[in-house]
């Protein structure tokens, strides 16, 4: 495959009321609709460590596929594609409670309930798990796994039901209704995973409000990076099945520097293509399709400036 430039930056100035995230830049319009520019940066450790060209675009067409899979199921903030690294939408008052969804006891964080089992607890989140359990084992059933959405940069804390209401970061209605959405969303994610020869074990959503109050999918959904993605013939309890392996460039950092402390040393070209080339590989299997990169020889922002004029 030839070289494809990586997008660092998108900041196009004639576009209005600029927000520049670790990994997507914001623009939101008069009318009340955003554009999100999906950029080749990745980060990890509270940095950005590199940028991993076509990475924005496999996660934007990843999302799109399963937005378009799953918009029977609840309404989403989509409104049209006008680049394969954009995204125009609706404009959502985000909640601040991120929804976590698991199959199995799986997961590396303090939140996730492996590494609570594996610490002692057996409640959490309002369930009840039973002694025994080998790491990455299927659960009964799917749950919903809370946490409080830290805004300003401090820590994500596990939650139940009642916490949520109690502590008015939902209403009763919201909550059910999110829960509802939740589930069913998960359930269609795991159903198309399974036709492709994978497992998806858990997820991540996020929902807003419109302004006429109603619960809308922002975000993005069932990607790589939001999801765990195992291979199913490589799935037995008690072992570690195979995954997109996207670490290259956290292992590399890890193994030099203390990358919360150090400079991170320069990213070797061969590590770059190898996170592409999995990122592309998780898009073919993921969604069954090819994928198309585009033109090496364009500069991907002049692209996406070229694409967006009709909003200056």
């Amino acid at each position: 495959m030839a070289k494809h430039k990586a997008l660092s930056e998108a900041f196009i100035p004639e576009l209005p009321n600029y927000y520049k995230g670790k990994v997507r830049e914001n623009y939101d319009l008069a009318d009340g609709t955003r554009i999100i520019i999906a950029t080749d940066r990745i980060s990890a450790f509270d940095r950005i460590l590199a940028s991993i060209p076509l990475k924005g675009q496999v996660l934007t067409q990843t999302a799109r596929f399963q937005f378009e899979q799953t918009q029977d199921i609840c309404p989403n903030h989509v409104i049209e594609y006008p680049d394969p690294n954009v995204l125009l939408c609706r404009k959502l008052t985000i909640l601040p409670v991120e929804i976590i969804v698991r199959g199995y006891l799986a997961g590396t964080t303090g939140t996730s309930i492996l590494t609570l089992y594996k610490s002692g607890r057996r409640e959490m989140y309002g369930f009840t798990l039973p002694d025994g359990m080998l790491d990455n084992e299927k659960l009964p059933e799917p749950i919903i796994t809370p946490t409080s959405k830290a805004f300003d940069g401090g820590h994500d804390e596990p939650l139940t039901a009642e916490d949520i209401i109690e502590q008015k970061l939902l209403t009763k209605e919201q909550w059910e209704t999110i829960s509802f959405y939740a589930l069913k969303l998960f359930a269609r994610g795991q159903e198309i995973a399974t036709s492709r020869g994978l497992i998806l074990a858990d997820t991540k959503y996020e929902f807003g409000t419109d302004e006429a109050g109603n619960i809308v999918l922002a975000d993005e959904i069932h990607t790589p990076d939001s999801s765990r993605y195992w291979f199913a013939d490589s799935y037995e309890a008690g072992k570690r099945p195979v995954s997109f392996d996207k670490d290259f460039v956290r292992n590399w950092v890890v193994e030099r520097c203390d990358p919360y402390k150090d400079d991170i040393p320069e990213i070797p070209e061969d590590v770059i293509d190898a996170t592409t080339k999995v990122y592309i590989q998780a898009y073919e299997k993921i969604t069954d399709r090819k994928f198309e990169a585009g033109d090496a020889a364009t500069d991907p922002l002049q692209r996406i400036r070229e694409n967006l004029k009709r909003f200056f």
